[in-house]
């Protein structure tokens, strides 16, 4: 049994004529005739009372009529969902984030995307920027915005597009010595310790720092 059996039952059990189930297939009248047979054959039961008044279905044909229509129905969907998935239009896209600045671009832009293409469902990734680039690497991330283009070798294979520029800013209470300057050195920032992410999520924070 072939699908093709079923589409050909499923046209002759909603025309309920040969002649027009025929027309629809385009498909010869007689050969229509022989592959539904061949179909109630292989089954082992009648799925038509055949007429010269025309067809009509039994009791067994008009079951197996349900049942073909949503078979063929569940199969046209796998079919283009299938589809959609190799034209990137159906599936998940995992995509990590580091906090701060990305927070103002990810709403517009996952809401542009979700418009483009409904059928793909985004899981999003609250990570550290190393773990950003792991994700990458290992291919459990297909996207991920951060705040800097990490150095070295561990961004191989990785392509990096620049989406905004943000200054660096040092924040301090009103009381702080530094607060009465109009401008700070880095040797004097040097100096001070200094509350930041951590080193071990946020390596190249670190060094830029």
């Amino acid at each position: 049994m072939e699908l093709r059996h079923l589409r050909y039952f499923l046209a002759v059990g909603e025309a309920l004529n040969f002649t027009r189930a025929a027309a629809q297939l385009r498909l010869a009248q007689p050969a229509l005739s022989r592959q539904v047979q061949d179909l109630e054959d292989e089954i082992g039961v009648d799925l038509l009372r055949r007429s010269p008044r025309g067809v009509t279905l039994t009791a067994e044909g008009k079951l197996f009529l349900d049942e073909v229509r949503e078979l063929l129905k569940r199969a046209d969907e796998s079919v283009e969902k299938v589809r959609a998935l190799a034209r990137g239009e159906y599936g998940e896209l995992h995509v990590g984030y580091a906090p701060s600045p990305t927070v103002e671009i990810l709403p517009p832009a996952l809401a542009a995307f979700q418009k483009a293409v409904p059928r793909v469902k985004v899981l999003l990734h609250d990570l550290s920027s190393d773990e950003l680039i792991a994700g990458l690497q290992n291919a459990t991330l297909e996207l991920a915005v951060m705040v800097y283009q990490p150095n070295g070798g561990q961004t191989a294979g990785i392509q990096f597009e620049l989406l905004r520029t943000y200054a660096l800013c040092v924040a301090m209470t009103a009381t702080h010595p530094f607060a009465r300057l109009k401008s700070i050195t880095l040797e004097k920032l040097a100096a001070e310790p200094l509350v930041g992410l951590r080193r071990k999520d946020y390596s190249e924070y670190y060094r830029i720092v």
